[in-house]
């Protein structure tokens, strides 16, 4: 067992550098099936969501290879079976990517019903509608999804709601099908760009991604590239938070800018000073916090993937705050962990109602999900006294070096490894 333990109260100041972006990673690795050459992907994260991914490929016959840190081999060659490893898949919910890749390139996949986060009921049955839209039929099969097509055949596809999980699987169970595919009322996120402008870049015809509406024409063949993946806006909204929360001075390298602007505008908006620079923002923080209001909204809208950190941030504010996330059922859960730390905060359904209580005291508390933890982190940064986060597997799933890149900002963090109740080790 690890876990995280932060003596705060101390303003992170100086440079730290964001990896490669979670969301477009699992996708892109995924995607590699697809691709009939080797091909190599730069910024990728060094993280566990990543090493599962990769885990899966290599199990199932690919080669993959460590070129350097944070670039990686892929020959997805050697894959004959369609068919994911069933605990593997299990425990994260980008696994269900491998259905739209395996039915892409062997019209047929098996793979485990997804896991991940507990965040409320996440089905996939936008993505089923999709498949069977290109002509696949879906079953349940002893705890795995089997879908299967004879062939996929282009066609109209409309989704009943905003859905980057279902964007992502019908792009990737497109690309090769036979015909012409019209994607409408797609999700608009960064990483749903960044994953068709891979494919295109090998030889997809991709054209939407970003939009509304996504057009597809089927190829045969997918070339091998070098390509490298967008930095990850939440890491580094994360980062840029933790430093108005410590009311630090943080320069956050490795950025696009315009991804981050709706985190932007609401720390504007508290109070926070962000400089926009090329491919980096400077944050920090010179007055008092204020209140303000957050709704979270498909993308451009403020992310729902930020809100359990910018959560944490107005509960050092002045006034009240009051935040709605309609997007997931379970994203207050950890508000029980904040009020541990002395946050004052409400729920009522999918609305939080914050008053500011100026401080937080360092307590005991666990991250019930990957973005909950990075709260976590966030607040023992800000808090006084002595704060411990368990099961930090969940941040390790989205974070890379997470105490090492805090550690550089100057911030008191440990990973502690636990081995046994009378025996504790210091690492990293």
């Amino acid at each position: 067992m690890e876990k995280f333990v932060i003596h705060g109260g101390k303003p992170l100041k100086g440079e730290v550098t964001i990896s490669g972006a979670k969301n477009a990673a699992v996708a892109i690795v995924a995607a590699t099936i697809l691709c009939d050459e080797p091909c190599v992907l730069e910024n990728v994260p060094e993280i566990s969501d990543i090493t599962m991914c990769m885990k899966i490929l290599k199990a199932m016959g690919a080669d993959v290879q460590l070129v350097r840190k944070n670039v990686v081999r892929f020959d997805t060659r050697g894959i004959t079976s369609p068919h994911v490893p069933y605990e593997m898949a299990r425990v994260m919910r980008a696994s269900s990517y491998f259905l739209g890749t395996l039915l892409g390139r062997f019209h047929e996949a098996y793979v485990a019903m997804p896991g991940g986060c507990y965040l409320g009921d996440r089905p996939i049955d936008q993505h089923l509608k999709a498949f069977r839209n290109l002509g696949a039929t879906d079953e349940l099969e002893n705890g795995e999804v089997h879908c299967k097509a004879d062939q996929l055949i282009g066609s109209q596809i409309y989704f009943d709601f905003n859905t980057v999980g279902g964007t992502i699987n019908a792009i990737l169970a497109a690309v090769k099908a036979k015909g012409r595919t019209i994607i409408e009322n797609c999700a608009k996120e960064p990483h749903i760009v960044d994953l068709a402008n891979f494919l295109n870049s090998m030889g997809a015809d991709i054209r939407g991604a970003g939009t509304d509406v996504i057009k597809i024409k089927g190829v045969d063949y997918l070339k091998g590239i070098t390509y490298p993946i967008i930095p990850d806006q939440i890491e580094a909204g994360t980062y840029m938070v933790a430093a108005a929360a410590t009311k630090g001075d943080v320069l956050i390298n490795n950025v696009i800018p315009k991804h981050l602007e709706s985190i932007t505008a609401k720390l504007r908006k508290v109070g926070v000073t962000v400089e926009e620079n090329d491919e980096s923002v400077r944050v920090h923080v010179d007055g008092a916090l204020t209140k303000t209001s957050i709704k979270t909204m498909p993308h451009p809208g403020f992310p729902t993937d930020m809100q359990p950190q910018f959560s944490t941030l107005l509960t050092l504010a002045e006034g009240t705050s009051i935040v709605t996330d309609e997007i997931f059922d379970n994203r207050f859960r950890y508000v029980a962990e904040l009020r541990r730390m002395g946050a004052d905060i409400s729920v009522d359904g999918k609305v939080a109602i914050i008053q500011g209580v100026g401080k937080l005291n360092g307590a005991p508390v666990a991250a019930t999900d990957l973005r909950a933890g990075a709260a976590m982190v966030i607040a023992g940064l800000a808090a006084e006294g002595t704060t411990e986060i368990t099961d930090i597997h969940y941040i390790q799933r989205g974070y890379e070096c997470i105490e090492k890149k805090l550690q550089g900002l100057g911030a008191d963090i440990k990973k502690v490894i636990v081995n046994d109740p009378q025996s504790v080790k210091m690492s990293g």
